[in-house]
């Protein structure tokens, strides 16, 4: 069961300003689904295989072939944000 202080807590963690009225709403959806949680921890799984995809696929990872990149010049088109061959970031003070 979640509190209305750990919803605020947790907005203040996320450095959301959360009101009265939403910390309200969040703790009651919150707490629905955790009971939602808590109905399929009830299930048994107990013959049920792991399902790491939904469909059925086999390496999906294309192969790493080695092909040309784009050349300095040609990355650097289209930025006017540029200084001796490099992208220019602002300054951070």
């Amino acid at each position: 069961m979640i509190t209305k202080e750990e919803v605020e807590h947790i907005g203040w963690l996320a450095r959301i300003e959360i009101d009265e009225l939403e910390a309200d709403i969040y703790t009651t959806q919150l707490n629905s689904v955790l009971d939602y949680f808590g109905q399929l921890d009830e299930i048994d799984t107990d013959d049920v295989p792991p399902t790491y995809h939904v469909v059925d696929v086999v390496n999906v990872f294309r192969e790493d072939v080695v092909v040309e990149s784009l050349s300095q010049d040609e990355v650097l088109e289209n930025t006017e944000h540029k200084q001796e061959g490099y992208f220019k970031a602002p300054s951070i003070s």
